[in-house]
């Protein structure tokens, strides 16, 4: 747990060597998600003598809520004082599935000086919200995210946790656990539907911060194949071709969750590797 101050506190999970010289890579996790998401991720990238943070936001996991609106700009504010308080100046590479593109996007702007590199695990864009089809999956992925938090508190979820439900990435050992409980834990919905509610600010926010400077080397890495269904696809790839140091892959097999897990993270680790390389 880190103090990040006015009586508050993170739960943040570090990884690799303490000493490395490497930028840290910070890990943002997707809607639902917290630091359990990456561990495979973080496993792989110690293996690689690199040294990374992946952490819960405020009310989901093992952290205490914060203020509300739950917004992009909290979530993001909330961060630059974790990274602050556990002396972490940078430089950063940030890392960010799903809806932590807004996230990113938001951060990176903030804190540019910092920020050396970006990769988009099948991540979600601001512009992307200009989209009907995008606009509205969001706002029933809303709708069922408050349904989930409803089901949550009356334990309604409980059972399930056991299920391919409760982690649907597929994770190993103790992050398996963590991920089952939370996947039932009221709070954790609560909070986890609150940030969904509030996707549509977020990616306001976000946009309106301005897009990733053209040096900045941008690697996208999307859930399947060339022939495979994609979660989102709109506007995913924008970012790496906007860069003059882009990247995109796109993973056979993997699906929106299971690209964190250990079978499909090998595609995460290049794509650090590669704006790591500038």
């Amino acid at each position: 747990m880190v103090d990040i101050g006015a009586g508050r506190s993170l739960h943040a999970v570090f990884a690799g060597p303490a000493d490395s010289p490497e930028p840290l890579v910070i890990l943002e996790a997707g809607a639902f998600g917290f630091s359990a998401d990456w561990s495979a991720v973080q496993e792989k990238l110690a293996g690689k003598g690199l040294r990374s943070m992946a952490y819960d936001r405020a009310g989901l996991g093992f952290s205490p809520p914060g203020p509300e609106p739950r917004d992009g700009l909290a979530i993001v504010v909330d961060l630059e004082h974790l990274l602050l308080h556990a002396g972490q100046p940078g430089p950063f590479i940030l890392c960010g599935h799903s809806m932590a593109g807004l996230r990113v996007r938001l951060f990176a702007a903030r804190n540019a000086p910092r920020v050396v590199g970006v990769v988009l695990v099948d991540a979600t864009t601001p512009e992307a919200m200009d989209s009907k089809v995008v606009s509205g999956f969001v706002e029933q992925f809303a709708r069922a995210s408050r349904l989930a938090a409803w089901g949550a508190g009356a334990g309604l979820l409980a059972p399930l946790s056991g299920t391919g439900l409760g982690d649907a990435i597929g994770l190993r050992g103790p992050a398996s656990l963590d991920k089952r409980w939370a996947f039932a834990h009221p709070a954790h919905n609560h909070w986890a539907a609150r940030e969904v509610a509030a996707w549509p600010d977020a990616a306001r926010q976000a946009r309106e911060a301005g897009g990733f400077d053209p040096g900045l080397p941008v690697a996208v890495i999307l859930a399947g194949g060339p022939t495979e269904r994609r979660t989102l696809p709109v506007g995913q790839t924008a970012p790496a071709e906007a860069s003059r140091r882009g990247r995109v892959e796109a993973v056979a097999g993997a699906t929106h969750a299971t690209m964190l897990n250990h079978e499909f993270a090998d595609a995460i680790i290049r794509g650090v590797e590669h704006v790591r390389r500038g």
